[in-house]
C-alpha cells in the first residue's frame, strides 16, 4: 500500500517531498530510538546477565562490544544497500532483523547464544539506521522542514542513551533482564507494519556491494578495539595485544587500499575532500568517545559507589535526555541564523567542561552535589553538537550518496564509541592498579581478619577501600574523556569553515545541489 496523500513541495532536485509528514518522521525516529537505546539499555542488566548465563568478567564486556562493533562495522554497507535496493525496502528488512535478533537474545540459554544474538542485532541496526537517516533527505524538502526533521532525529539519537539506561533499570528491577530484549519485538513489528503506509520508496540506483571493504573495515575495527581491551587486562607487552594491533593496521590499511581502487566503494573517499565533512566525521568520532565513556563509567560509579539500584541509576540520567532534547531543538531553530560552527565549538567545550567537573567526584560525593550539575552541562553540549554534525555531514551530498554519507556518520559514532570506551577502559584499568598499590598497605594495617581473608581469596579490596580504587580509576577516565571533547572543539574551530551559501541553504534559499 502506498502512503496516503499529504502536503508536499518540490525540492531543488525535482523530487517531490512531504513537508508535513509527521507520521513518517515518527516512524523513522522510533526506529532510531529503538536502535540507539539498545546500546545502553544492556549496561544496567549486565550483572544479572553474568549470573544467569555464567559469563566471566572478561567475556561479559563482549555483550556490549558484539553489538557496537557489528553495528559500526557494517553501517557503511547498510547505507550502500539502501542506495542500491531502495531505502524503504532495506529499512524494513533491518527493522525486522533487529526484532528477530532481540527475540533470540531474550531466549538465550547460554553465553554464546546471547553474543550471537547481540551481533545479529548489530547487523539489523547497521541496515536500518543509515537508511532511516537517508529517508529524511528523500522525505523532507531541504530547508526549514528538513532542519526540523533532523532536529528531531538528532535529539532522539542523542537522548537514546539516557532513555536506554532508564528503561533498562525499570525492566530489570520490575520484570527480568530478558525483557530488555523482548521489548524491541513489538516495537519492530509496529514500525515494519507502518513503514509502507507512511513512507514512499526511494529511487533505486545501480551498483554493487563492496563486500571486501565491509569485511576489512569490520575486522580491522574489531582487532583494534580488542587490542585496547586486551591491553587493559594483560598489559601492552602481551603478545596477543601486539598481534591485535598489528592485525588492525594491516586490515584497516587494506580497507583504504580497497576503497581507493573500487569503482563503487562503500566509503567514497572523495567525501573527505570537503574539509567541513571531514571535520564533521572527526568531531563525531571524538563526541562518541566522550559520551560512551560518560555513560559507562558514571553508571558504574552511581551503582557501585553511591549504592543506587538499577531503577535509581536509570532515573539519575533522565535529566540528560530532557536537556539534550531542549538543546537540540534550540539548535535546529538557531542554525539558519548563525550556521553550525558556533554550536559545534561551544557544544564540544561544554561537554569537556562537564566531564572535567565530574573528575572532582570522590567516595563521599552525592548525586545532587556532585553529579547532576556536570551531567546537565555535558548534556547541553551534546544537544548543541548532534544537530549541527548531522546537517553538516549531509550538506552538499547528492541523493545517490546520502545513504553512504549517513552510514559513514553513524559508523563514526559507533566506532568512536567502541574505540573510545576501550581506550578509557585502559586508562581506568591502569589508574585503578596504581591506586590499589597505594591503598593495599593501608588496608592491611586497618582491616579486620575477615576482610583480609576476603582479599586473599578474591584479590579484590572490600569497601571502602574498593570504592576508593574504583573512584580514582573512574575520575582518571573522565579526564581522558574530557580530552576527547577538547580535541573535538579544536577540530570545530580550526577545520570547520562557515560558507555564506550554507547559511542560505539552511534558510531554504538555495540553488541546485551540486552533483544532484
Amino acid at each position: 500500500m502506498e502512503p496516503s496523500a499529504q502536503p508536499t513541495t518540490t525540492g531543488t532536485d525535482g523530487k517531490v517531498r512531504g513537508d508535513g509528514n509527521g507520521l513518517a518522521l515518527f516512524v523513522i525516529a522510533s526506529c532510531q530510538l529503538m536502535i540507539v537505546l539498545d546500546i545502553t539499555i544492556v549496561n544496567i542488566a549486565l550483572p544479572h546477565i553474568q549470573t544467569a548465563l555464567n559469563f566471566s568478567t572478561t567475556s561479559l564486556s563482549w555483550v556490549v562490544n558484539a553489538y557496537t562493533l557489528t553495528f559500526g562495522g557494517l553501517l557503511l554497507l547498510g547505507g550502500r544497500a539502501g542506495d542500491i535496493l531502495g531505502r524503504r525496502r532495506v529499512f524494513m528488512f533491518g527493522v525486522l532483523l533487529f526484532g528477530l535478533a532481540s527475540l533470540l537474545g531474550g531466549l538465550a540459554q547460554n553465553d554464546w547464544q546471547l553474543l550471537a544474538a547481540r551481533a545479529l542485532q548489530g547487523v539489523g541496526g547497521a541496515i536500518a539506521s543509515p537508511t532511516s537517516l537517508a529517508l529524511i533527505t528523500t522525505t523532507f524538502t531541504e530547508g526549514p522542514a528538513r532542519n526540523r526533521a533532523f532536529g528531531v532525529f538528532a535529539g532522539v539519537s542523542a537522548a537514546g542513551g539516557a532513555i536506554g539506561l532508564l528503561l533498562g533499570g525499570i525492566l530489570v528491577e520490575w520484570l527480568d533482564w530478558r525483557w530488555i530484549f523482548f521489548v524491541n519485538v513489538p516495537i519492530a513489528a509496529l514500525i515494519a507494519f507502518a513503514t509502507p503506509r507512511v513512507i514512499k520508496e526511494s529511487e533505486r540506483h545501480t551498483g554493487h556491494f563492496d563486500l571486501a571493504g565491509a569485511l576489512t573495515a569490520t575486522l580491522g575495527m574489531v582487532a583494534l578495539v580488542y587490542g585496547f581491551i586486551r591491553a587493559a587486562q594483560e598489559g601492552w607487552r602481551d603478545p596477543l595485544t601486539l598481534g591485535s594491533f598489528a592485525a588492525a593496521v594491516i586490515l584497516l590499511t587494506s580497507f583504504i587500499f580497497i576503497e581507493r581502487r573500487s569503482t563503487q566503494p562503500i566509503t567514497p573517499l572523495h567525501m573527505f575532500a570537503d574539509r567541513n565533512r571531514a571535520g564533521t566525521y572527526g568531531m563525531m568520532l571524538m563526541l562518541a568517545c566522550a559520551i560512551f565513556g560518560m555513560f559507562f563509567f558514571l553508571t558504574l560509579f552511581v551503582q557501585n559507589v553511591l549504592g543506587f539500584s538499577p531503577l535509581e541509576a536509570g532515573l539519575a540520567f533522565l535529566p540528560v535526555s530532557a536537556v539534550i532534547a531542549v538543546a537540540a531543538g534550540f539548535t535546529s531553530q538557531m542554525l539558519p541564523r548563525f550556521g553550525p560552527k558556533p554550536f559545534m565549538v561551544v557544544g564540544a567545550l561544554l561537554a569537556a567542561a562537564g566531564l572535567t567537573w565530574l573528575t572532582q567526584c570522590d567516595i563521599d560525593s552525592t548525586y545532587l552535589g556532585s553529579i547532576l550539575g556536570p551531567i546537565l552541562v555535558f548534556a547541553a553540549g551534546m544537544g548543541l553538537q548532534f544537530v549541527s554534525l548531522t546537517l553538516m555531514a549531509l550538506s552538499r551530498v547528492p541523493d545517490q550518496e546520502s545513504g553512504a554519507a549517513s552510514g559513514l556518520l553513524n559508523a563514526m559514532q559507533q566506532v568512536g564509541g567502541s574505540l573510545g570506551l576501550s581506550i578509557l577502559v585502559t586508562v581506568f584499568g591502569t589508574a585503578s592498579r596504581t591506586e590499589a598499590q597505594t591503598v593495599v598497605p593501608t588496608f592491611l594495617r586497618e582491616s579486620s581478619p575477615a576482610q583480609k581473608l576476603y582479599f586473599a581469596r578474591t584479590r579484590q579490596l572490600p569497601d571502602p577501600w574498593g570504592d576508593q580504587v574504583l573512584t580514582y580509576g573512574v575520575t582518571r577516565a573522565f579526564i581522558a574523556a574530557a580530552a576527547f571533547s577538547v580535541v573535538g572543539a579544536l577540530i570545530a574551530f580550526f577545520v570547520i569553515e562557515v560558507r555564506p551559501d550554507d547559511i542560505e541553504r539552511l534558510k531554504g534559499n538555495h540553488g541546485p545541489m551540486p552533483g544532484a
